[in-house]
């Protein structure tokens, strides 16, 4: 009856199966990935007042965004929450940025550089990891809000398998 042979939460067979030197290595590959794509973004701040590493508030950005923030002050909540793990592989010299931070570099930020740095790193994460990328796309369907039975809009999500 208590057959626990089953995997759990988000745990494959395989993944309990690596060592951990291979995952530390890998980790220690994607940190000097994600520095070498960054580095060649040109930092918008005067260099007398940077207090920050500006590949730690982009990697603040995106890990926050992926989380679902939105906001200036959502980054700064969201590396505060984190700021123990985000320690592991980011410098963090002055602690975390403040929103006025997050705000000065995103408005003067380049953004076909970074842009082009971000696809850079992604596509050599997706090679170091071995993962696949399956494009996803989302719709909300116009007119199909229910207003009397306040139900929101009905939604439509694709996935293509390249």
């Amino acid at each position: 009856m208590g057959d626990n042979s089953m995997s759990t939460g988000c745990d494959s067979p395989s993944a309990k199966q690596r060592p951990s030197a291979l995952k530390a290595a890998k980790a220690s590959t994607l940190v000097e990935q994600r520095q070498a794509y960054f580095s060649e973004l040109d930092n918008p701040c005067v260099e007398s007042s940077r207090a920050h590493l500006l590949v730690d508030i982009l990697s603040i950005r995106i890990l926050c965004v992926i989380a679902g923030g939105k906001g200036w002050e959502d980054m700064e909540t969201y590396a505060l929450s984190k700021q123990e793990w985000l320690k592991q592989f980011l410098a963090l010299t002055n602690g975390i940025p403040c929103p006025d931070t997050f705000r000065c570099v995103f408005e003067r930020i380049n953004p076909e550089q970074f842009e082009q740095c971000f696809r850079g790193w992604i596509q050599a994460l997706v090679a170091t990891v071995g993962v696949q990328v399956i494009p996803i796309d989302g719709k909300s369907l116009k007119g199909s809000y229910d207003r009397e039975q306040k139900q929101s809009a009905l939604h439509v999500v694709s996935a293509q398998v390249l």
